[in-house]
């Protein structure tokens, strides 16, 4: 039965675990090879081909049976750099300069590292640059040029892929390195099987779009060993290796005190290099740790405390929320209250302060063009007119928004379903925030649904062991049951007690929001209704808006907080 589309996804890979074509019963990919060997054939999983979806009966998950690809979507356009005739070695200077670094002139040739005249932007003017070139397959992709005052830059508007990237292929291994040197390092050591990030490592940021251009050549690896620099950078960028490209397959290398591979290398030479690889120790098993395995994160609370929480860039907002990744967020208030704009306002927010990427799964903000829209707008801090359609502006907004966010289309939208669409939007795009909006319309089918508090349980529990797994930010929009209007003729407010389960809303989120119009003063309110940890927080605090209709922002006021009143659930 093969085919190119299913339930409106383009298939990028039909059959992926190469099973039975047609079968309804089989093996299953996730688990059969870990039984025992005389279960290892048994027939523990069933398929089903025309949903792409298969369910085993013995570790009770499902899987996808192929991998997809949106419908519609496009592909950059990239300018590559022209391939010289012959890449010819390198000045005497420049293989006397790398000798110091430990770096032989044969190597120099098996990478084929170059130089030549090129301009650079923060000397403005040509200067003698060494030039890493950077393959896929027989195809110059791009060039990182470096000059002798230490400038670095990539070949405009090339894609941005690994260095070195060919060496992954025939291994079930290889190792990732922050610069172009320490591949040169490890080659020198015997380790042929290395790649570079292009563009070294930055706090606070998790755009590796070189990781969404070559996760085709990472996704049959058994092993990952992850030997980037040990600043606070490097340490940020390992945590983001380990998150998008799973902590079974990835190894740690400690330096023992040096800066990087090359540091290394110089120090203490090609075999102990090799060495320090090899005894690569593995990220600690999920669920279990010891208190060496956290060491280092005890040390860094001794010494600073609890860190601070991420902002969305709203002042008065700001001063009474913030959060970790790794957790949820309940948002709730009466309909036509704003809950759904407020939480794109927030995801816009730590887009812009972080780099954060988001995926939606929002089966009431339909049709897709128009949450598109909404989020243009925010973004482009302006209304577009038909006059801007195809200006540089849009042309700049569109691309952000299009590389930002992401919609989970889904003619039935389920729980499993939309938690392994965004765990693989995990690991394809490195998006760092969920929303679920709302919860009623994004089902778990395979919960206890006729005991509202049990079904709420399992529901938060699934999300909550998402989020941690993959260092998520979820967003849960909870729409009240019915509300009844108090003496003075106006709705009540909501608590999380509003929501149907409302006493497990309460327990299980890590922090609750509520977003109500004020229709006497023409304002939004939201009002923090939990914080799990009492440094993100404050309890009842309120932060007041008025809402631009031309960007659809909300615009700040002066906070206004609840004072001593006891909240609903005291």
């Amino acid at each position: 039965m093969n085919t190119d589309e299913i339930n409106g996804f383009l298939i990028d890979t039909f059959n992926q675990h190469s099973l039975k074509e047609g079968a309804t019963q089989g093996i299953c990919p996730l688990c059969s090879s870990d039984r025992q060997p005389k279960n290892q054939k048994a027939q523990c999983a069933s398929y089903d081909w025309e949903r792409g979806l298969g369910t085993c009966h013995n570790c009770d998950t499902s899987f996808q049976l192929h991998t997809y690809q949106r419908k519609g979507s496009s592909e950059k356009v990239y300018v590559r750099p022209q391939t010289p005739e012959q890449f010819n070695d390198v000045s005497t200077n420049v293989e006397t300069w790398f000798g110091t670094r430990g770096i032989s002139k044969q190597t120099l040739r098996d990478l084929q590292v170059t130089e030549g005249p090129e301009y650079m932007p923060q000397t403005g003017k040509n200067e003698n640059a060494i030039q890493f070139n950077y393959f896929m397959g027989d195809q110059l992709i791009n060039v990182k040029y470096r000059d002798g005052r230490k400038n670095f830059k990539l070949f405009k508007g090339a894609e941005k892929v690994f260095y070195n990237i060919n060496s992954t292929v025939g291994y079930d291994w290889c190792v990732i390195v922050e610069g172009e040197m320490d591949v040169l390092a490890l080659h020198e050591a015997g380790i042929k099987n290395v790649i570079s990030v292009p563009n070294g490592a930055t706090l606070n940021s998790n755009n590796l779009d070189y990781l969404d251009n070559c996760i085709d050549y990472l996704d049959d690896k058994t092993k990952i060993v992850i030997a980037v620099d040990a600043d606070d950078a490097g340490q940020a960028l390992k945590h983001e290796f380990v998150r998008r490209l799973g902590a079974e397959v990835c190894y740690l290398v400690d330096f023992n005190g040096n800066k990087d591979a090359n540091e290394f290398l110089i120090e203490h030479g090609a075999d102990k290099l090799k060495a320090v690889i090899n005894s690569a120790k593995q990220v600690p098993l999920e669920n279990v740790s010891t208190l060496y395995d956290i060491e280092d994160e005890l040390k860094d609370f001794v010494k600073n405390g609890f860190k601070p929480g991420f902002q969305v860039g709203l002042k008065n907002f700001d001063d009474i929320f913030s959060t970790y990744t790794g957790q949820f967020i309940t948002v709730t208030g009466i309909p036509s209250s704003g809950k759904s704009d407020f939480v794109d306002q927030m995801v816009v927010g730590y887009n812009k302060n972080y780099g954060w990427k988001t995926a939606f799964a929002s089966p009431e903000n339909q049709p897709t063009y128009l949450h598109a829209h909404k989020l243009m707008r925010k973004t482009w801090q302006d209304m577009p007119s038909p006059g801007d359609i195809g200006s540089n502006k849009w042309k700049e907004v569109t691309s952000h928004v299009n590389d930002n966010y992401y919609f989970i289309d889904m003619d039935k939208y389920n729980l499993e379903a939309v938690l392994r669409k965004g765990a693989e939007l995990v690991k394809r795009k490195g998006i760092k925030c969920l929303v679920i909006d709302p919860f009623n319309k994004v089902r778990d089918v395979n919960a206890h649904s006729d005991d509202v508090n049990r079904y709420t349980m399992d529901y938060l529990a699934k999300i909550e062991t998402f989020c941690r797994k993959y260092d998520v930010l979820t967003f849960i929009v909870a729409h009240p049951t019915k509300m009844y209007k108090g003496q003075d003729g106006k709705i009540e407010e909501p608590t999380m007690y509003n929501i149907k389960g409302g006493g497990e809303w309460y327990d299980a989120s890590y922090h609750g929001l509520l977003v109500h119009r004020d229709y006497d003063r023409n304002t939004t309110k939201v009002k923090v209704l939990k914080v799990k940890f009492q440094n993100l927080g404050e309890n009842g605090a309120e932060a007041h808006f008025t809402w631009e209709p031309k960007s659809g922002s909300f615009i700040p006021e002066l906070s206004v907080n609840a004072g001593d009143e006891p909240m609903p659930w005291d």
